[in-house]
C-alpha cells in the first residue's frame, strides 16, 4: 500500500493553526502511512527594496521562513506526525500549486480565511489560486 502524500501549507497565522487542530482531531488524516510536507512560501522582496547581498537576503527568506515552521515543527514533533518541512520564495498560490504537482500530493490541506465571493474577488485568494493552478483535490479548513 502505498503511503498518502499530503502538504500542508502554512504561514503562521490562526488559520494555520485552526487548520493544524483540524488535522489533530481527525483520525481519519492520520496514520502511519501519511506523510505530511510541510511548506511555507516567503513573498519576494519588491524590486524597490533596495540592494542586498545574496547571503543577506537568502538569511533574510530563511529567517521569515523559520518564524513561520518552528511552531509548526514543535507541534507536529508533539503529535508524532511523519512530516517533512521547506520553505520556497515566490507568490504563494503558485508555489502551492507547483509543489502538489510536481511532488503528486494525494491532497492539501490549507486553512482557509473564509473570504465571501465577493472579498474573493476584489481581494483575491489563496485558495482559489491554487485551484485555478493545479489538479490536486484541496481540503480547506476555516
Amino acid at each position: 500500500m502505498n503511503a498518502t502524500k499530503v502538504l500542508l501549507p502554512v504561514d503562521g497565522s490562526e488559520f494555520t493553526k485552526r487548520m493544524l487542530g483540524w488535522v489533530a482531531a481527525h483520525d481519519e488524516m492520520r496514520d502511519a502511512q501519511t506523510q505530511y510536507s510541510v511548506l511555507t512560501v516567503v513573498p519576494p522582496l519588491p524590486a524597490h527594496a533596495g540592494f542586498f547581498e545574496l547571503g543577506d537576503l537568502k538569511s533574510y527568506y530563511e529567517s521569515r521562513a523559520e518564524e513561520v515552521l518552528k511552531p509548526v515543527r514543535t507541534f507536529i514533533a508533539q503529535k508524532g506526525w511523519n512530516a517533512s518541512f521547506e520553505h520556497r520564495v515566490g507568490v504563494p498560490a503558485e508555489v502551492i500549486a507547483s509543489v502538489a504537482t510536481e511532488g503528486d500530493f494525494d491532497l492539501i490541506v490549507l486553512g482557509s480565511h473564509g473570504h465571501s465571493a465577493l472579498a474573493n474577488l476584489a481581494l483575491g485568494s489563496v485558495a482559489t489560486g491554487v485551484l485555478a493552478r493545479c489538479k490536486t483535490p484541496l481540503l480547506l479548513v476555516r
